[in-house]
């Protein structure tokens, strides 16, 4: 894997804990509003720039985009973000309760995600992909990294752990309780080749990030007759974590009505499929293993796919998808029901009981899908069913800004 050391933008020490957010695509506008009020320095103000402007308006207008570069310039004049006065690359590191993550911020190269040795597993939407693909071009910067994930490698791992000794450039806990820290790593040639030997990459996170940075890459160059390759819009903002280091919670799901059926009627029909554990643990303790919470009760059901099955069709989450959610709660398409909420695993099981105790319907306790698994199914070229995988903590955006 080629990985590329940049003249980003970073913010100052004491405006870093500011300027960090979260990523665009886990807040709706009110609540990114929220997380920014007070904060006038927040990259929401750049990432999700619709709530500098009148309520209302569109978030895909040509004014938001405008607005987001507004935003951008401005952080610079006053000093908040600030250029590197040479390539960098970084170590990012996280700590939630007793995980720690540390991620190697880098360019990564289009070519390299359009030949497939940076892998996918998830579709993208147009109409998002779009939007960040206008994004990026008008401010000509990536403002938020893209999530990747690899398998170990004990070279770049003796790099980070040696990195990790020294003052850190940024160091603060941020208002959930996770706490961020990043060491400069300036030129950072022996880290280009240590991380040549890794094969290829995974996208944890940010898949539509990913697709359009590919797509302002070919934009660029259509639009620029010089073109050489070496133009900085061939590279994109990624974090790359070592596989053993990273932590995926499950997505559960929660169906609002049996179908149609009494619950007696509906026990009955998951007995026959599944076999039923009645009070069971909220959590599954392994892959093959489904909680159900149903009339104030925890069930075990034992969801193991056929030995012959594709990667996907291997997954607890497709199990549970083609003999219980379709063919008896009528749960044909997760994409577009109505009838199925997804609730991530960071909110725990008290919120599957909550929901299903005031709302009725049912509930599924799913155990987290593996990295093993992701990158099965990355490997085989498949896609991951909908809401599959959480991984948490997030990234934080503004920490460091590739521009071009």
């Amino acid at each position: 894997m080629r990985i590329h050391p940049f003249q980003g933008l970073v913010p100052t020490p004491a405006a870093a804990p500011e300027v960090a957010c979260v990523p665009y695509d886990v807040v709706n506008a009110a609540e990114a509003a929220a997380l920014a009020a007070g904060r006038p320095h927040s990259l929401l103000r750049v990432d999700r720039a619709e709530i500098d402007l009148p309520a209302g308006t569109n978030p895909y207008s040509d004014a938001v985009y405008a607005k987001a570069r507004e935003n951008l310039l401005a952080l610079q004049r006053a000093g908040v973000l600030v250029r590197e006065t040479e390539p960098c690359l970084y170590v990012y590191q996280q700590q939630m309760g007793s995980h720690v993550q540390r991620g190697l911020v880098a360019g990564c190269h289009v070519d390299d995600y359009d030949a497939e040795l940076i892998k996918k597993h998830e579709k993208t939407r147009k109409d998002k992909e779009d939007d960040r693909t206008k994004l990026i071009d008008t401010l000509s910067a990536d403002t938020g990294p893209v999530f990747l994930t690899y398998r170990d490698n004990a070279a770049v791992t003796a790099l980070v752990n040696a990195k990790t000794k020294e003052k850190p450039l940024h160091d603060f806990t941020a208002p959930d309780g996770i706490r961020h820290t990043m060491w400069r790593i300036a030129g950072g040639a022996e880290w280009v080749k240590s991380f040549g030997a890794v094969p290829v990459t995974y996208i944890a996170d940010g898949h539509h990030r990913a697709a359009s940075a590919a797509r302002v890459a070919r934009l660029r160059r259509e639009r620029n007759p010089q073109h050489t390759g070496a133009e900085d819009y061939n590279w994109f903002l990624c974090v790359l974590f070592p596989a053993s280091e990273l932590k995926i919670l499950p997505y559960n799901r929660l169906i609002v009505d049996l179908n149609g059926l009494s619950p007696a009627d509906f026990l009955a029909k998951v007995k026959a499929l599944f076999g039923l554990q009645e009070n069971a643990a909220p959590s599954p303790a392994a892959v093959g293993q489904v909680s159900m919470y149903l009339g104030g009760k925890w069930y075990g059901l034992r969801c193991v796919a056929e030995a012959s099955a594709d990667p996907v069709s291997r997954l607890d989450v497709s199990v549970l998808q083609d003999k219980l959610l379709a063919p008896v709660l009528g749960i044909e398409d997760v994409r577009t029901s109505k009838r199925i909420d997804f609730v991530g695993g960071i909110r725990g099981t008290p919120e599957l009981v909550k929901r299903v105790d005031a709302e009725g319907g049912v509930a599924f306790s799913m155990y987290p899908v593996t990295l093993a698994q992701l990158m099965d199914i990355a490997d085989a070229g498949q896609i991951m069913p909908p809401k599959s995988t959480w991984f948490e903590p997030k990234l934080r955006s503004g920490l460091v800004v590739h521009t071009f």
